[in-house]
């Protein structure tokens, strides 16, 4: 409250963070948000759905009654990824959930600053772009296009932007993938990778891959890393 005892009205402040009240739903009332991971609502009731063929008799009572369940989309463009076939997870989620509106995830975010070049601008890559002369360029990541962690075609404009920009020297350090796409796919990506670093190399950047492995038991195993 400020000096004089009254309450300021928020709208009237300019405090846009303040969520517009809800056409259906009622205010006043408590709300309970539970997040059940791996739980989704899905148009087939057949013996391949996991939540339709379990018993649930808690969730089939609030199914049963229309004001006391809502669907919201957990994936694509609803929760700022790029496309609508992006699926979502855990990291989407913590970044959606109450915000209130969509934000832009990390691989849209991504997406934006190759496209202006805005990437290519801030002082993390300044720092790195002052030692293209005499220096080599070291990037680790995932390879894949599974879209969760990594996208194929972001590593390369990110690879022919840094040699656009000076970079004479480039290691790739790639992690293969197998969960996010499919099983053995990595060799086709390795096969993409290894012609579009030999253009690199005819255009003046001596791009090459310096060491690899899979992405599980090395660096991105939440399950059994130690």
């Amino acid at each position: 409250r400020p000096e004089g005892g009254a309450v300021k009205d928020d709208m009237a402040e300019g405090n846009a963070w303040r969520l517009k009240k809800h056409k259906v739903l009622p205010t006043g009332k408590t709300v309970v948000v539970c997040v059940l991971d791996g739980f989704g609502e899905n148009k087939y009731k057949d013996e391949y759905n996991a939540v339709h063929v379990a018993r649930t008799p808690h969730v089939d009572r609030l199914l049963a009654e229309p004001s006391r369940h809502r669907f919201v989309q957990a994936h694509g463009k609803a929760v700022g990824l790029p496309t609508d076939d992006d699926m979502g997870n855990s990291e989407v989620g913590h970044n959606a959930l109450g915000s209130g509106k969509v934000i832009a995830q990390g691989a849209s975010l991504v997406d934006a600053g190759l496209a202006s070049g805005s990437i290519f601008e801030g002082d993390g890559f300044r720092h790195v772009q002052a030692c293209f002369a005499s220096g080599t360029l070291h990037l680790v990541g995932l390879l894949s296009s599974g879209g969760v962690h990594s996208r194929y075609d972001q590593l390369l404009a990110l690879m022919k932007g840094a040699a656009a920009r000076g970079c004479k020297r480039l290691r790739l350090h790639v992690l293969t993938d197998g969960r996010d796409v499919a099983d053995g796919s990595s060799l086709e990506y390795v096969a993409a990778l290894e012609r579009d670093l030999a253009d690199l190399r005819a255009a003046g950047c001596d791009a090459r891959v310096a060491s690899g492995g899979g992405r599980m038991h090395v660096t991105m195993d939440r399950y059994e890393a130690d």
